[in-house]
């Protein structure tokens, strides 16, 4: 018989550009459009502002510029000269002037970008009130044996498949692993596939309960007739590997990082319900 062994690989590689020396073609540079991008997003945060009452006023004041500024140190890494602060008021009033339209033509219904847009700066108000409460080592410590389930390396399995050819009805497997306990050579040809390393949920995910249970019960070296959930498959247990306890010094930085993570994650979700409560939710017609 002979293993079967795949991989894959994914590679990506980025390019970067480098600012123009000269300027005067400032508008047909490609951060332009970075730029659009950016001018509409301040561009909305000047509406929702103040401007909502007059949707034919359009005011460009000092807050649109420091934000405008803003958006192009981010991209460019220097602050807008004289020319560049002109060229961009220019996109922000244009685009103010686009997105107005649109909102009077009903283009912003079902539009995806505006609505995760809106959700972003409203959980951003949300977290701007969140706040680590105070810990030590006790703290840290029990929690992380609460959750050790995620640091603890499992117990792990190590196993083989013969993958025969042609059908693989249970009795058909089950003639083929008698074969292949007592030495004789198997009437179907076979191939070998080879696993390391599996732990019992990838069993689970993979095979189902069952298989999971027979395979882990199974007598390492010995071939057997399991039951997956796609069909009977000849396996053999080779090892098992011990489950290897997580060490709570190695790893404090990476505890108190998590833990720091699930309590604000906690608080977060609790000031969300707490707005909730202000609102009528309907779900399937029920009144929650």
């Amino acid at each position: 018989m002979s293993s079967v062994l795949s991989s894959s690989g994914i590679s990506s590689s980025d390019a970067a550009s480098k600012e123009p020396a000269k300027r005067v073609h400032w508008l047909r540079e490609p951060l332009l459009h970075f730029i659009l991008i950016g001018a509409v997003l301040f561009g909305v945060d000047s509406l929702i502002a103040g401007q909502a009452e007059d949707p034919n006023l359009i005011v460009l004041d000092a807050e649109v510029d420091a934000e405008a500024q803003q958006v192009f140190e981010a991209a460019r890494g220097h602050k807008p000269d004289a020319d560049e602060l002109r060229a961009l008021r220019r996109v922000w009033l244009d685009n103010e002037v686009l997105y107005r339209e649109g909102l009077a033509l009903g283009l912003d219904r079902g539009d995806k970008t505006i609505r995760e847009r809106v959700i972003f700066k409203a959980l951003s108000m949300v977290d701007s009130n969140t706040k680590r409460p105070e810990y030590d080592d006790k703290v840290l410590r029990e929690w992380f044996e609460k959750n050790r389930a995620r640091y603890d390396i499992p117990q792990r399995f190590n196993f083989e498949e013969a993958v025969i050819a042609g059908e693989s009805s249970e009795a058909t497997i089950r003639s083929f692993v008698h074969a292949l306990n007592a030495g004789a050579t198997p009437e179907v040809q076979a191939g070998l596939r080879v696993f390391k390393d599996r732990p019992h949920d990838n069993l689970v995910k993979s095979y189902g309960e069952e298989f999971a249970t027979a395979l882990e019960s199974s007598t390492p070296g010995e071939w057997r007739a399991l039951q997956t959930k796609s069909g009977w498959r000849a396996m053999r247990l080779e090892s098992v590997v011990a489950l290897q306890p997580a060490d709570f010094e190695q790893l404090r930085g990476v505890v108190t990082g998590d833990w720091t993570d699930a309590v604000m994650s906690e608080q977060r979700s609790a000031a969300v319900a707490a707005l909730a409560k202000k609102y009528t939710i309907v779900i399937d017609g029920v009144k929650q």
